[in-house]
């Protein structure tokens, strides 16, 4: 059946069944598969396999309802609907495992997603040994599994993986093994950022690994996040038919369901996700939602660069010499390439309005804020040369020019602008507030980035990334967040050279 999706029907509201246990808090289980089904424009289904008792606290009792009366429910569905694809979540035990596996080699729906629950969060174990091996057995019999990284290593008699890399390489072995595409996914391992991968090793995807990354999002609210992802990828596959770009759309949907899910206050425990969050909030993540997403998704990487003792000495005066003096070279080497990133913007850009502004932009970067390099660099003496961290930044921004995107490319422009102005606005304001009649070694930087006409040109940035996302398509916005989050990183990196220069 791993290939069979080839022959699916592509519908405009796919209609899929979840086989899955419940969860009573609406968290986890075939109540969050019927939430994520509805939020990517499916029709919902479910058959339980086992009835929960759990909260957000826990898992109290299960009970497995006899195989006969699974069956029935199945064949319910089955004999009456036309199912477009098949979300496979918690099955308890050997007989029930055995009974779905009938149940899908008899009816051979179109499209099968299996989610392999085996591994508590807490890492105990949840099915017997021999319900484990059926359930490695059922793995062939679908299109995409996906496992956490415990479970990974489970279907493959492995340790589980330590770091990404050794996640893929899992992700290999199983997909090689079984046929199938598996998605990888690096929600339980501990990196700032949180990759997902489709890994097929038989050459069903444009290539083995096609991995997606966006910032970790810091909420202890993600019960029920491994259910919901497996159920919306079944649903939006059956729109779109290609995994790529189903991954793309449900993962920016699924990240900003974690964004918002500190607002339902829905337990006292592990809470849910929020899954009717753009519903809730009347619109999709674009326009002005877009960039408030895009700022919420590095607020991490903003506390650190305020953290860094570049950024606390810079802001107080206290800022050895030498130290920005070889930030600012490298400064105005970075200017010289990034006013050209600026120009292809312009040359890509949809409207007259657009082209006018990213050139204008590149013409001032060349001119106004390279006088206060040439005043300051005149008098100093720097390394001249091109540094690691500032070659790293610019090898970004050119691989984003060149890739034929403009949305793709105004994100990754845009920290450049928002980052400086919010980094200058805060330590002039700073400044000022001392009130102590001091004069600032660095006054001519501080004023330069905290002036209006900076804020005024962010402003309009930011306007025109929105204006980007609004009629960019889903895998579009998704490599927006990740160009915007790597171009962020890329500040927080070139604040600090100096720093690590001096040593």
């Amino acid at each position: 059946m791993a290939t069979h999706a080839s022959g699916l029907e592509l519908r405009a509201t796919p209609r899929v069944l979840s086989i899955a246990g419940t969860d009573p808090t609406g968290g986890a289980g075939i109540q969050a598969d019927l939430k994520s089904i509805a939020a990517n424009g499916g029709y919902g289904m479910a058959v339980v396999t086992a009835l929960v008792a759990q909260n957000t606290r826990g898992v109290r009792a299960v009970h497995t309802p006899p195989v006969e009366f699974l069956r029935q429910q199945l064949d319910a569905v089955s004999d009456d609907v036309t199912i477009d694809a098949v979300k496979i979540g918690m099955l308890a035990d050997i007989d029930v495992i055995r009974e779905v596996r009938s149940w899908l080699e008899a009816t051979r729906p179109p499209l099968v997603v299996l989610d392999p629950v085996m591994v508590a969060t807490s890492g105990d174990r949840l099915l017997e040994p021999s319900a484990e091996q059926a359930l490695r057995e059922l793995v062939p019999l679908v299109d995409l599994v996906t496992p956490n990284v415990p479970e990974l290593a489970a279907l493959l008699g492995e340790s589980p993986a330590q770091n990404w890399s050794e996640a893929v390489e899992q992700g290999k072995r199983l997909s090689t093994a079984t046929g199938v595409t598996v998605l990888v996914k690096g929600g339980h391992l501990t990196d700032a950022s949180c990759p997902d991968a489709l890994v097929n090793t038989h050459g069903l995807l444009a290539d083995t690994v096609v991995e997606f990354a966006s910032p970790r999002v810091e909420t202890s609210n993600t019960h029920g996040t491994g259910c919901s992802l497996s159920s919306a990828i079944a649903t939006v596959q059956a729109r779109t038919g290609d995994w790529a770009d189903s991954l793309a759309q449900v993962k920016a949907w699924l990240h900003d369901a974690l964004l918002h899910a500190d607002a339902l206050e829905v337990g006292a425990g592990n809470g849910p996700i929020h899954h009717f969050h753009r519903l809730f909030a009347g619109t999709a993540p674009v326009g002005q939602e877009f960039s408030r997403t895009l700022w919420q998704d590095i607020e991490h990487t903003r506390t650190a660069i305020f953290d860094l003792p570049f950024i606390q000495a810079l802001g107080d005066g206290t800022l050895d010499e030498a130290e920005f003096s070889y930030y600012l070279a490298q400064d105005a080497l970075y200017l010289n390439t990034y006013s050209r990133v600026l120009a292809r913007a312009s040359a890509l850009a949809p409207t007259e309005a657009a082209q006018l502004f990213w050139a204008n932009s590149a013409q001032v970067c060349l001119e106004v804020e390279s006088d206060l390099h040439r005043s300051w660099l005149g008098e100093h003496t720097a390394p001249r040369e091109l540094g690691p961290v500032t070659k790293g930044y610019l090898d970004h921004l050119l691989a984003a020019s060149v890739q034929g995107s403009y949305a793709v490319l105004v994100a990754a422009i845009l920290p450049c602008y928002w980052l400086y102005a919010e980094v200058g606005d805060r330590l002039h304001a700073r400044f000022l507030a001392r009130g102590d009649g001091s004069v600032h070694p660095y006054a001519a930087w501080l004023e330069t980035y905290a002036d209006e006409g900076f804020a005024a040109a962010t402003r309009q940035a930011v306007a025109f990334t929105d204006a980007a996302a609004g009629s960019a398509s889903a895998h579009e916005r998704a490599a927006m967040r990740t160009a915007f989050a790597q171009s962020s990183q890329c500040e927080l990196d070139f604040f600090d050279a100096p720093r690590l220069h001096a040593r």
